[in-house]
């Protein structure tokens, strides 16, 4: 079995993998990150999204053997001191959830959305997050969430 080191939300771990182990079940089953859900196990819902190497992927579709040496951070690791990152805390604001099973992976590729958009659009905000479903909401609330985190993400940077 190969023996993987990778960072997760600040930790590092060392773990001996089955090479066709998918990063959500490492993740999930090995490490204890029950934040980041199994949506539908084929990538098309977007509920397992995390950030690898500070971009966003549905750990579904990424074994663990190809995350060897990166940096991955969970909905689990982006409070701070306590206080929720400020796209949580504009998730909540904004109620932007039911349910709440797609929102970890909502609030994941907000982020990485941020990172090359820091001012998205409406139109850019929907068309970020095209590849994560939700069943219960409408967006819009989402989209309202979206846009007062990148206004609170830019005044923390």
């Amino acid at each position: 079995m190969p023996r993987i080191a990778v960072t997760v939300d600040g930790i590092k771990y060392e773990q001996d993998v089955e090479p066709r182990l998918l990063l959500v079940h490492l993740l999930r089953d090995h490490l204890g990150k029950t934040g980041t859900p199994i949506g539908c196990d084929t990538s098309n819902c977007g509920a397992c999204t995390v950030l690898l190497d500070g971009k966003s992927v549905k750990s579904c579709s990424v074994l663990a053997v190809q995350a060897d040496g990166s940096d991955v951070v969970t909905i689990e690791g982006l409070a701070t001191n306590g206080s929720m990152h400020p796209m949580q805390q504009a998730f909540h604001e904004e109620h932007a959830l039911q349910c709440g099973y797609c929102t970890p992976g909502m609030v994941m590729a907000s982020i990485d959305l941020l990172r090359t958009d820091p001012d998205p659009s409406e139109e850019a905000i929907r068309e970020g997050l095209e590849g994560n479903l939700c069943r219960c909401t409408g967006y819009c609330n989402i989209v309202r969430a979206v846009k007062r985190g990148a206004q609170n993400v830019g005044a923390t940077s």
